[in-house]
């Protein structure tokens, strides 16, 4: 130990130049190297053509997925500079691939608002790609830069000559940085291109894919444009809503230089739905623009509620959150110098946008109040609709808290704890019926792991009332057990988790039809009433095996049907009948040890972690697919029942 004190000196330093740092620690910049960071890669550069855009500069943005799994971006910008840098004697271009921390949105006149305002954006892909080829359209030729795992190969070159301006981003994910995946998701890609088209209207952008070819030979492809913008927006997330009122109340101005875009309306259902964003980037954990609109509207509303004398007739009292039971809101804010915090952007911290955002807010929904009587009517009969349900549902509420165990009460009944007491250890498996159970109880790791059995289908808390939700005995059972209480400070109606007892939940059902609706509903309930829960990675699905194949004393388990094969290939020579597969119909077939070293053990088992890419989309897809409106959800069934893998 002293030698090394005595030999620790400057050579002991490591000093990471270039994009080394970000090859060290990608995570760091992007978040994680799984399917979010990979899909990533794509919205920083994607970011970069929608900043020429909103500088008025860009009118169409297409990305296409290639057959190799890479990516192109082309836009009809301005092209980056490729003239030589005065500090650092290099194109710009290859500047703004290879320095962190460069680029024209620290410049207030290049860009009035931008999304990437860290600078590590697009350098950040280069150096976390195999490879990167760069070309730019501008001053009458066209450039090109080629580089692998971010170092260039030669100097920027002219290519040709063109009249267009434009550029244009061709990468390839580094295998040895994302190793779960190099695979793009189409749909997640869409989601967000979607989401892009809404925020930024009369922006044409258009996702191919190359690798999915149709009847005619043509690649996938769609085109996302809106003319109305967020307005079109909201009708979108609510498609599979019955509406309370028709309208969509839409606020587009300017406050304290900060242009503030706001859509929302009104259904009939009791959740609250209100998705934030700063310069164009998802701001899933909110900040200072959603507290400014939450704040406009409660206000402006209870005024109204209060001088129309609607709910003292009532008779009811009303919580801010009853002003947004049933909401679907939208807000876009643009920033020119927007504090996030941390460089994953989630959470706006800038305060002068409080106010910016409520002063909109409270003047356009008072407005809107005065000029619709009716229809303001209606949503303040809703808010005494939903202060109603909320005493309706407090005792039920209360319940949980006094039956879980930091009330000091008893843990459900039917659960089988572990021992540990440490939440970061241990994990819940919520199984379905006492035959699995059983299993699963003999198997487990007693220490980490604790056992959950459910009684049948839980209820489906997309069409239900909240104290519906919790007298139901087998929620109610989920909830003690995770400990898992309603009530926040900053809403009292929010799911409070800071007592979580677990930091893996892991749905485990049959892999069959009525396994695969049981698991879609437990996901609905932690979507609507526990969505922390799934926001901070603690939501599992197991994945038993679906056949167990034996050949003389060779025994193996196989998860797909592509897996079966293999083996009666390897071990049969292609002879199903020379080898025994047996079909696992439900865990409870399982024997314990069976289903511990297949579906419980650490080492071997496959699980699959609950996230949410676009919370929008989500409440779309559980809206649509657990809602009370057949028409959207057979038509949804008809165009993937090609997909789907069901047993007869």
């Amino acid at each position: 130990m002293t030698e090394n004190k005595e030999n620790y000196s400057a050579s002991n330093i490591q000093v990471l130049e270039g994009l080394e740092a970000v090859r060290k620690r990608p995570a760091m910049y992007i978040g994680d190297t799984g399917p979010k960071g990979l899909h990533h890669l794509v919205y920083e550069v994607v970011d970069n053509s929608i900043d020429e855009a909103l500088a008025g500069y860009a009118t169409h943005i297409e990305v296409v997925i290639g057959e190799d799994n890479s990516i192109t971006v082309v836009d009809n910008g301005r092209g980056i500079p490729v003239d030589k840098h005065e500090k650092l004697h290099k194109s710009a271009l290859e500047v703004v691939l290879t320095v962190l921390h460069a680029g024209g949105k620290f410049d207030k006149g290049s860009y009035k608002v931008s999304g990437g305002l860290h600078g590590v954006g697009v350098s950040c892909v280069n150096a976390l790609s195999s490879y990167l080829r760069a070309e730019v359209r501008r001053n009458g030729h066209i450039y090109m830069q080629e580089y692998a795992y971010g170092h260039p190969k030669a100097p920027v070159a002219i290519v040709g000559d063109t009249e267009e301006t434009g550029t244009k981003v061709l990468f390839k994910p580094d295998p040895s940085i994302f190793q779960e995946t190099t695979v793009y998701n189409y749909d997640t890609l869409a989601n967000r291109l979607r989401d892009l088209a809404f925020l930024n209207q009369g922006i044409h952008l258009t996702l191919t894919d190359m690798r999915e070819k149709g009847e005619n030979g043509n690649p996938k492809s769609e085109v996302f444009y809106s003319t109305e913008g967020l307005k079109e927006f909201v009708r979108y997330i609510d498609q599979s809503k019955e509406h309370l009122i028709d309208d969509i109340i839409y606020i587009n101005t300017e406050r304290q230089g900060i242009p503030v875009e706001v859509a929302f309306t009104y259904n009939t259902a009791f959740n609250e739905n209100i998705y934030s964003f700063v310069n164009n980037i998802d701001t899933i954990e909110g900040g200072t623009h959603l507290t400014g609109f939450r704040r406009g509207l409660t206000s402006t509303l209870k005024k109204y509620a209060d001088d129309s004398k609607i709910l003292e007739k009532e008779k009811v009292t009303v919580d801010p959150a009853d002003f947004r039971e049933g909401l679907t809101a939208v807000i876009s804010v643009k920033v020119l110098e927007p504090q996030f915090e941390g460089q994953t952007k989630t959470k706006l911290g800038n305060n002068e946008v409080i106010g910016a955002v409520q002063t909109a807010v409270s003047e356009a929904l008072g407005i809107y109040l005065e000029e619709h009587p009716k229809q303001a009517r209606t949503i303040v009969e809703k808010v005494a609709l939903a202060a109603r349900a909320r005493q309706a549902a407090y005792k039920a509420r209360v319940s949980i808290q006094r039956k879980s165990p930091l009330g000091g009460g008893g843990l459900p009944g039917k659960l089988a704890d572990c021992e540990s007491n440490t939440a970061e250890d241990c994990e819940l498996f919520i199984v379905e019926g006492d035959s699995a159970g059983g299993s699963a109880k003999m198997g487990r790791d007693r220490v980490h792991q604790a056992i959950l059995p459910l009684r049948g289908k839980i209820l489906n808390v997309e069409k239900a009332m909240e104290h519906k939700i919790f007298d139901n005995q087998e929620i109610t059972n989920i909830f003690r057990a995770l400990g898992v209480t309603i009530g926040t400070e900053e809403d009292p109606k929010a799911p409070n988790i800071s007592k979580l007892r677990y930091h893996k939940i892991i749905i485990m059902t049959d892999a069959d039809v009525d396994g695969a609706h049981i698991a879609t509903l437990l996901m609905t309930l932690f979507f609507r009433r526990m969505r922390p829960i799934i926001e901070n990675g603690y939501l599992y699905l197991a994945t038993p095996p679906l056949y167990k194949c034996t050949k003389g004393k060779t025994e193996r388990y196989c998860w797909t049907d592509d897996q079966l094969r293999s083996f009666i290939q390897e071990f049969g020579r292609g002879d199903e009948k020379s080898v025994n597969v047996q079909r696992y119909k439900g865990l409870g077939e399982m024997m314990a040890e069976q289903l511990w070293e297949t579906t419980m053990d650490p080492e071997n088992r496959w699980l699959k972690q609950v996230n949410i890419s676009d919370a929008a989309a989500c409440d779309r897809i559980f809206s649509m697919l657990m809602g009370e409106d057949v028409a959207p959800r057979r038509e949804f069934i008809e165009k993937n029942a090609t997909y789907a893998n069901i047993d007869a």
